[in-house]
């Protein structure tokens, strides 16, 4: 045997064996992220999300009902994560562009949850930032095979749903985020008032879900974001009736983008 046909024969023993351990990790991960969420609020060690928000949430307020879609989330990511280890699973190009990133997301959103539990706060905003990039990026770079998925394949269904679901919601609990530490912190710059600064963030989160849902015409990237900005709307509605239909204008926004661009558009065919 050859030198090169050993290297061969290594690399396609060594393939099957790396695509394991990622499956498998994926699904410790996503295991891990759900139990520590729900075990932090069990056995109520440290401070709940909602209590570590509460501490600067004076600048912009999310309902507490809308944090409800966590159990949509979570659902839709045990689903991907157990569907890998299926034996009729195989592994195609969808699975193997979001493995290590969404590996990286699972880990960030448990690891989340102990930051805000111990109050470290510069944290809480590097973990949610990180878990919505390491997404973004793969969501962005393959946007043309995204689009090129047929409406029934597997992969559309159970890999990149469950991931957009999170990423678009993500996307706006970030500055949320950083918001309610920089408000806590009384760290919000003077430039603006504070409610020009959440509207300023609102703008923010809608020009990226609108560029993201144009690119990869994925509706569940933008829904958990109209989801959150409703809730905004709601929380704020009571003590600042300008923010809160800043944030219902934009919800209305999101949500038309997501229907003309992930309802009313033709996918294009293209390859990762």
């Amino acid at each position: 045997m050859t030198d090169e046909t050993t290297q061969m024969t290594t690399a396609a023993v060594a393939e099957p064996t790396r695509n394991g351990l990622r499956r498998l990790l994926i699904l410790a991960a996503a295991l891990f992220s759900v139990a520590i969420s729900y075990g932090q609020i069990a056995l109520g060690w440290g401070q709940s999300p909602a209590e570590f928000a509460a501490d600067g949430d004076s600048t912009l307020r999310v309902a507490g009902y809308a944090f409800s879609i966590w159990g949509l989330i979570y659902l839709g990511l045990l689903t991907y994560a157990v569907r890998q280890l299926l034996p009729g699973t195989r592994e195609t190009a969808t699975l193997r562009a979001f493995g290590w990133p969404s590996l990286l997301a699972l880990l960030g959103i448990g690891w989340w949850v102990l930051a805000a539990a111990f109050d470290w706060e510069v944290m809480t905003i590097v973990l949610i930032v990180g878990s919505a990039v390491v997404l973004l990026i793969p969501m962005l770079r393959h946007a043309a095979t995204i689009r090129a998925l047929p409406a029934g394949d597997r992969d559309r269904w159970l890999t990149v749903t469950p991931l957009a679901l999170l990423a678009g919601w993500l996307s706006i609990a970030a500055p949320v985020n950083l918001i309610t530490v920089a408000t806590g912190n009384g760290d919000l710059p003077s430039a603006l008032s504070p409610t020009g600064w959440a509207s300023l963030a609102i703008a923010g989160v809608v020009l990226l879900a609108l560029t993201v849902t144009a690119r990869t015409r994925l509706a569940a990237y933008s829904l958990p974001i109209t989801w959150g900005l409703l809730g905004a709307f709601v929380a704020e509605l009571p003590r600042n009736p300008t923010l809160a239909y800043v944030a219902l204008a934009a919800a209305a926004i999101v949500f038309v983008g997501a229907i003309v661009f992930g309802l009313g558009l033709r996918r294009a065919s293209s390859t990762i």
